[in-house]
């Protein structure tokens, strides 16, 4: 599905001239194979460290992008926008991958040290419901007592839904389907300034993977942040119209906010830190349709409903990569701790994946 036409239509859409980034280093490492994961895998970095907010310092690798398209039909065009998970010593992820008719299916990859990835030969995830027949698109991950829950974009065409789905192995799924399906999202249309109502759209959960006052708690949205709730990760209550779970303040975020990867609990077990994308607006120093990272400190005991108690001023994360399917865009869904390092894993340019790492804290 492409990104809002409000801001596709000021944003040049580039073919293969990649002109960022020497992509011809690209190797596929492939395997008809994959790692056995089950129930009894062990979950996240063995010398895990909760973080303080903020998490700074933050370099993207300077070799990226550490994926790209394949010969393999449905990843031949473009590969980006991935979730993450950390089992058995090895970073997982699932990534979103486009075919010649642009068709969205998720792909399975992972790596022992976090950069160098070996990837499925076939996808894990790929459309077979009629909500979803444009595409499966935009996973995030978490792990809840041995089973993944995958929420991700189901697109028809025409709307986008947001969806959920259940693995205990990353690679069989079922399918639960649309979680918020009455839900009304709001598009802001910064040429005119006004406010476009969209019916049953809905995308960008992300999830805190543990249950804070007896629920589990999501913020979703493709241009506010709203929040819904749940006893059991499958089935969410939401309400319609709300106010938004965090206004638009910052130059950097001003067109749109979309979640990125799921919540992560601070140190103190107080609050948890939530990373999220934004678009500028042309000013302010940030490019008309320019999508970056940025942090914000949320309180779910307190105020699961908004508003953040803090966030950071700048993006910790900016594109360096101007061109692509779309200019000016890092669009990340995934964060983890893995070998003494936080990794953030995003699209760039709707094209490449790439990754960014900070130091765990002392």
């Amino acid at each position: 599905m492409p990104r809002s036409l409000s801001i596709l239509s000021v944003c040049a859409l580039v073919s293969s001239a990649f002109a960022q980034f020497n992509t011809s280093y690209l190797h596929y490492y492939g395997s008809s194979t994959y790692p056995n994961v089950s129930r009894n895998s062990t979950d996240g970095d063995r010398n895990y460290r909760a973080p303080e907010f903020p998490i700074l310092g933050w370099a993207q690798y300077k070799n990226n992008p550490i994926m790209g398209p394949s010969n393999n039909s449905w990843e031949s065009k473009y590969l980006f926008n991935p979730a993450a998970a950390v089992v058995d010593d090895k970073v997982f992820l699932l990534y979103r991958a486009q075919n010649e008719s642009l068709i969205s299916s998720i792909g399975l990859a992972w790596s022992y040290d976090g950069y160098n990835f070996t990837r499925y030969n076939q996808p894990v995830f790929f459309p077979t419901e009629p909500y979803e027949r444009n595409g499966t698109e935009d996973p995030r991950l978490v792990r809840v007592n041995g089973t993944f829950y995958m929420t991700y974009t189901g697109f028809n065409g025409s709307q986008a839904q947001l969806c959920m789905a259940t693995s205990e192995n990353l690679v069989n799924w079922q399918k639960h389907g649309p979680i918020l399906p009455y839900s009304t999202d709001v598009l802001y249309h910064p040429e005119e300034n006004y406010n476009h109502a969209r019916e049953g759209w809905s995308k960008s959960g992300a999830i805190a993977p543990e249950k804070v006052n007896g629920l589990y708690q999501m913020q979703w949205g493709d241009s506010y942040l709203y929040t819904a709730n749940s006893t059991d990760l499958i089935h969410w209550n939401y309400t319609r119209n709300d106010i938004p779970f965090a206004q638009r303040i910052h130059d950097w975020e001003f067109g749109l906010m979309e979640s990125a990867g799921p919540l992560i609990k601070t140190r103190s077990g107080k609050h948890w830190i939530k990373f999220y994308n934004g678009v500028g607006q042309g000013f302010g120093g940030y490019k008309f349709g320019q999508y970056s990272t940025g942090q914000m400190l949320v309180d779910l005991e307190n105020a699961p409903r908004g508003p953040p108690v803090a966030r950071m001023e700048l993006p910790i994360l900016q594109p360096v990569f101007t061109a692509g399917q779309v200019s000016n865009v890092l669009f990340s869904e995934a964060t983890v701790q893995f070998k003494g390092k936080w990794f953030t894993y995003y699209g760039e340019g709707d094209a490449y994946l790439g990754t960014a790492t900070a130091p765990v804290q002392d």
